[in-house]
């Protein structure tokens, strides 16, 4: 009897060792979203990433884009990548928080003076930052920012209280920052991102805090004629992929992919420096006037930051991130040679 079916049992043996191989060469998709506009510069360098990667792993890595928001804002990234249905995400803050929401100590108002504090105190929290995200499923392939965010307004707002007057975008689902507006005395009004341009044109919104290049490279800035000279904190962001999908690549292959990523990361932060003042030339040559702040009024912004800190704090961004953020902040400035501001 077992001469009998030995052929078949060889033949099956022989089937299942010719599929090895060919499992084992299938690519892996990574199916990537982002907000960034197609055809944008922070757009061609993600394309960049995607060509190198595939190049680099010699077919066996397969990234899709999805830009513009056509997944959805950063929130809805963050959802489908925790369900499945995409891989990986270049996030700003927004996103980012969904996950961990440390990430939002990079972003006190008002706390940072210039890129150098805002990245040696990221420098500080990278490796806390990069365990959590870790532990929740993803992995940071690189970080980068979208520049500082400044006050897109319809009228101008070079004080709090007129800033106050305006009907104020907020991100829908970030109730904490919400209620932190509201403390300070601001009017948000809760929505998606992609909801932004259409409730600009109806009213619904009278202002929105953005980057000089994202305004002006979704052209939100053609709805809002006013930008308030005052850099209120930065826009962070980072490419996070699932870790499921991460740890499928090639070990071999990963060390390469996550260099690439992460010279793709210092790519971006040197453009958007590079082009702050060609991005707000073209808005003003485009209409745009840029509303001027003084120290003293500096001074009132802080004030108004301050009667928010307390929502700040253990509400938007956890206590032990908030402390940790000033305390790396106060350590930089101690530093010989250090910029005092």
């Amino acid at each position: 009897m077992l001469r009998k079916y030995a052929p078949l049992a060889l033949l099956l043996t022989l089937i299942v060792a010719l599929a090895q191989p060919l499992r084992a060469q299938a690519p892996v998709t990574v199916k990537m979203a982002t907000l960034v506009p197609e055809n944008s510069s922070w757009f061609l360098v993600l394309k960049e990433v995607a060509d190198q990667w595939n190049k680099a792993s010699g077919g066996k890595v397969r990234v899709l884009l999805y830009p513009g928001g056509r997944q959805g804002d950063d929130p809805d990234v963050v959802r489908k990548m925790n369900l499945g249905t995409l891989n990986a995400g270049v996030l700003t803050s927004a996103g980012l928080g969904e996950i961990e929401r440390g990430i939002y100590a990079l972003s006190i108002p008002l706390a940072f003076d210039d890129y150098e504090e805002v990245y040696a105190v990221l420098e500080r929290m990278r490796p806390k930052l990069e365990a959590s995200f870790e532990a929740k499923g993803f992995v940071v392939l690189n970080w980068a920012d979208g520049g500082w965010n400044h006050f897109f307004t319809k009228s101008p707002a070079a004080t709090p209280d007129q800033m106050k007057k305006l009907k104020l975008f907020s991100w829908a689902g970030d109730v904490k920052t919400t209620e932190a507006y509201k403390r300070m005395g601001y009017d948000p009004r809760p929505a998606p991102s992609t909801e932004l341009v259409t409730g600009l044109q109806t009213g619904l919104f009278e202002a929105f805090l953005a980057p000089p290049q994202v305004a002006l490279i979704t052209r939100y800035y053609e709805q809002t004629r006013f930008m308030t000279d005052l850099p209120v904190q930065i826009l962070m962001g980072a490419t996070v992929i699932r870790k499921e999908t991460w740890e499928r690549i090639p070990a071999e292959l990963r060390p390469q992919l996550l260099k690439i990523a992460r010279d793709a990361g210092a790519k971006l932060q040197k453009a958007i420096r590079d082009g702050y003042d060609r991005d707000v030339a073209a808005m003003k040559k485009a209409g745009l006037t840029v509303v001027p702040v003084d120290a003293r009024t500096r001074d009132l912004w802080r004030r108004s930051v301050e009667a928010g800190m307390p929502i700040i704090r253990g509400g938007v961004v956890p206590a032990d991130a908030f402390d940790d953020a000033l305390r790396f902040r106060d350590e930089y400035r101690r530093r010989p040679g250090a910029a005092k501001k």
